[in-house]
């Protein structure tokens, strides 16, 4: 007999689930991570936003989705998705699909315009993200023009976003 498999919940992050959500990462990204644009641009962030969310099984952190508030060209509106991760047992069940549903429809409610992310279009493209036209939208460091994807969540936002992302004041975590 096999135990039951226990329910997907999804909620907003927690700081007190920051230990899992690094485990995840460094399982699933290494420590090749940190050289990435994205990481450049959190650097000095804080660790957990209103829009970053989980997926829980049982009490285990199975999926994990980070986001930063960002400036494009130094305005506000946006938001830089990534990494989202998704634990191997539970890749290609729609977990990660749904967490990113979930922090578009906050972030559209919250009155966000963008959302930004380095990632592959086939997987991004079903979720509704397109290619940004270089050289648009530029990420601090090596970031491979054609892997810039947005999501509007405002119709023709886009068009009214250019230039350098770097993280939103109100992203930056206090110093202690």
């Amino acid at each position: 007999m096999t135990a039951p498999v226990p329910e997907i919940a999804t909620r907003p992050a927690q700081q007190s689930d920051m230990p899992a959500i690094h485990d995840l990462s460094v399982r699933l990204f290494g420590p090749g991570r940190f050289a990435r644009s994205a990481y450049r641009v959190r650097e000095g962030t804080r660790d957990i936003s209103d829009f970053c969310r989980v997926a829980i099984a049982g009490e285990r952190v199975i999926a994990a989705i980070r986001m930063t508030s960002i400036l494009i060209g130094g305005k506000p509106g946006a938001l830089l998705l990534g990494p989202l991760a998704v634990d191997a047992e539970f890749a290609n069940q729609g977990h990660g699909r749904r967490l990113i549903a979930e922090v578009a429809e906050h972030a559209r409610q919250a009155g966000r315009e963008l959302i930004v992310l380095v990632g592959d279009l086939p997987y991004y493209g079903r979720l509704g993200f397109v290619a940004v036209p270089p050289p648009r939208i530029v990420l601090p460091g090596p970031a491979d023009p054609a892997r810039i994807l947005v999501l509007e969540l405002v119709p023709g936002a886009l068009s009214r976003f250019e230039g350098l992302v770097t993280a939103a004041p109100d992203a930056i975590a206090p110093r202690s």
